[in-house]
């Protein structure tokens, strides 16, 4: 995945300590696959994935909207040329105050996800348009999403009821089916959760318009993932499924499958280590760990593929740590990790599809390393 760009960037500038670079093209050929898909739905990339302003521009130029989290990210959106009508305020989650700075921006459309946050978008948001947010259960995703965000499809009715009752448009319903999904069926579960929502909304005559697929949509790491055509092929087949012939309008927000795979972090080796004599197992130290843009590593939840100039070697399992003085900085030890026994201190590794979730994790000089450096190219 380091594509030719990316090794020619690294081979000439040599940037000291780890960093991220990120290759253009291929987040503008994504945007393009997605595009082709699903040529129905409206594509609102998800800021937090990565919010490099160049990322931005581009996306902006090709005609993207933008879902956000944050009045910052609503900002940034802005600054890259988008207007507000394709800016949407996708947290559930906003202080009453951030509403009304979004309001004054002229952002309209927000999530919602109980009536507390329809009361508060009702008083500092007039007439804007909400979306809510239903639970999914998240199965087949590898980082899945928790209850944290969204309701039952029973109070989103409620939800979607009050809403109209404080004069907002009740515009339609949204859900995750958890991030790097590989289940194709994942959507098709939760389109059926959507269409019991707008059939009783309608009964009383609510008429919803917009069903927010949400993103999901995986990169590859250590294994293959159904290519945006399959996924595409499968979200048109549930929705057909469902909503016949009234197909809603539809909005789907890739964020991972926007620009994972677009992105290669550089790390050294700092350290090789055994913690016994007879230790099978060796511990692999990188200048980057948990706290430096691997958040995602917790758990093991996401395996980065990992390249070194060894490779094709003999390897053996490895635990895989950062540099940090925190005991939870080891991103692989419950499944170590396979390296080449030939691995040395100081060598460089790539670590590829780190296009998403790395800069935006990254701490603000937890023991004094600085944030995970980004370049665009």
């Amino acid at each position: 995945m380091a594509t030719q760009r990316i090794l020619d960037f690294l081979a000439t500038r040599r940037p000291n300590g780890p960093c991220l670079v990120v290759d253009l093209d291929v987040v503008r050929d994504n945007f393009r696959a997605f595009e082709k898909a699903l040529p129905d739905s409206k594509i609102y990339y998800a800021v937090k994935a990565n919010p490099a302003p160049e990322i931005l521009r581009l996306l902006a130029a090709m005609g993207s909207s933008f879902d956000t989290a944050s009045v910052a990210e609503v900002e940034m959106a802005m600054d890259a040329g988008a207007p507000a009508d394709r800016i949407s305020f996708g947290n559930t989650i906003k202080k009453e105050r951030d509403i009304q700075r979004a309001y004054q921006l002229g952002i309209r459309l927000f999530a919602v996800d109980c009536v507390e946050e329809v009361n508060k978008i009702a008083r500092v948001a007039p007439g804007a348009r909400v979306f809510c947010r239903v639970l999914t259960d998240g199965e087949g995703a590898e980082w899945p999403l928790s209850r944290k965000f969204g309701c039952v499809p029973a109070m989103a009715v409620d939800v979607l009821r009050r809403a109209r009752a404080l004069g907002l448009d009740a515009y339609g319903v949204s859900f995750h089916v958890g991030s790097q999904q590989t289940d194709l069926a994942a959507w098709d579960r939760a389109l059926g959760d959507a269409k019991k929502v707008f059939v009783t909304l309608a009964e009383e005559g609510i008429v919803l318009k917009m069903v927010n697929m949400g993103g999901g949509f995986p990169t590859r790491y250590l294994k293959d993932v159904p290519v945006a055509q399959a996924y595409g092929q499968a979200i048109f087949s549930a929705l057909r499924k469902h909503f016949g012939n009234a197909i809603p309008e539809t909005i789907i927000e890739p964020g991972r499958g926007m620009v994972g795979n677009a992105g290669v972090i550089k790390s050294e080796v700092v350290l090789i280590s055994k913690k016994a004599d007879n230790d099978n197992v060796r511990w692999v130290f990188l200048d980057i760990g948990k706290f430096g843009g691997l958040a995602e590593t917790m758990d093991e939840a996401i395996r980065y593929p990992i390249v070194t100039a060894h490779d094709g070697t003999e390897t053996a399992p490895c635990v895989l740590a950062g540099p940090t003085c925190d005991s939870a900085d080891v991103m692989y030890e419950k499944t170590p990790y396979p390296l080449p026994l030939s691995l040395t201190i100081g060598d460089e590794v790539l670590i590829e599809g780190t296009g998403a979730y790395t800069t935006t994790y990254a701490s603000v000089a937890f023991n004094g390393f600085e944030p995970l450096r980004s370049y665009v190219i």
